[in-house]
């Protein structure tokens, strides 16, 4: 069935007590449940995902997952049995992920880069954490200083992972990240370097920037990710140091540093990127 795990407009064949038949382009159908009706009518085109209910068998929903077929996903584990992890993709059915297929054991609560995938063995859709099977070497265009598009996800004692065009790992280092990064978020980032397995070595901020001091630059990445900071020169020291971790003094010599670079404005409320248009 080519319509599994995707969404497709599937025509109405008839109607029944339990919902409507949609035709599939096998020759067969796949039940919608009444539930996800309005005013259709034979003949109707909807729009629909088709997975597997408890039962495992197909059925559409007009809900949209928050992963498809052949694509990954940052999802948070719901549940972890003895078998597996079931997971929030966003349907009423969670999607399970056996123990064969996982990369790790799981923790209910914590979020894990998922692929959604067919088990050949049952014809059912299923989740696979081991996501280095189907990692590529980057290719050589990702060169220093290149700007790509990542998803964090997953924090290490080294940095934040980050999936790069579903098929590419790289790597933030914590030393050089100054801000929380939520797993699962997209960011602008940019290439530091291509190693020789393919991975890649990334940065927030542009390659070649005009370097400041240290607290500066904390700062200026803080800011690349919100665009603005909340503190200025009447802030309370304590939450000056609880928010950047350096004294007020400091921070007051960094923003005028900045705002000399014509790299920010401080306004009365704090302290605003100035981007690029």
């Amino acid at each position: 069935m080519k319509e599994l795990g995707l969404i497709s407009n599937l025509t109405i064949n008839r109607f029944t007590d339990y919902g409507a038949y949609l035709a599939l382009s096998d020759g067969g159908e796949v039940l919608l449940p009444k539930g996800y009706l309005k005013d259709e009518k034979e003949g109707d085109s909807v729009e629909v995902f088709v997975y597997t209910d408890s039962e495992d068998r197909p059925v559409a929903v007009t809900q949209k997952p928050l992963i498809f077929l052949d694509e990954f996903a940052v999802l948070e584990a719901k549940e972890v049995t003895k078998f597996g992890a079931f997971m929030d993709w966003g349907l009423p059915k969670d999607l399970f992920v056996p123990n064969s297929e996982m990369a790790k054991p799981m923790i209910a609560g914590q979020k894990y880069l998922v692929r959604l995938c067919v088990d050949f063995r049952s014809n059912r859709l299923i989740g696979v954490t081991k996501y280095r099977e189907f990692m590529y070497p980057a290719p050589k265009d990702y060169e220093p200083g290149s700007e790509a598009k990542g998803m964090i996800f997953e924090k290490t004692e080294l940095g934040y992972k980050v999936l790069l065009e579903d098929r590419y790992e790289g790597l933030l280092y914590s030393n050089e990240v100054f801000q929380p990064l939520e797993i699962g978020s997209i960011r602008k980032l940019w290439v530091k370097k291509r190693r020789e397995d393919g991975k890649l070595d990334l940065q927030l901020l542009p390659a070649g920037r005009v370097k400041y001091d240290e607290g500066s630059e904390k700062i200026l990445a803080v800011l690349e990710g919100t665009g603005f900071l909340p503190l200025h020169d009447k802030s309370d020291p304590a939450a000056i140091q609880a928010s950047l971790g350096m004294s007020k003094k400091h921070f007051k010599q960094c923003i005028g540093q900045l705002f000399r670079a014509r790299l920010i404005t401080i306004g009365e409320d704090g302290v605003y990127l100035n981007r690029e248009d």
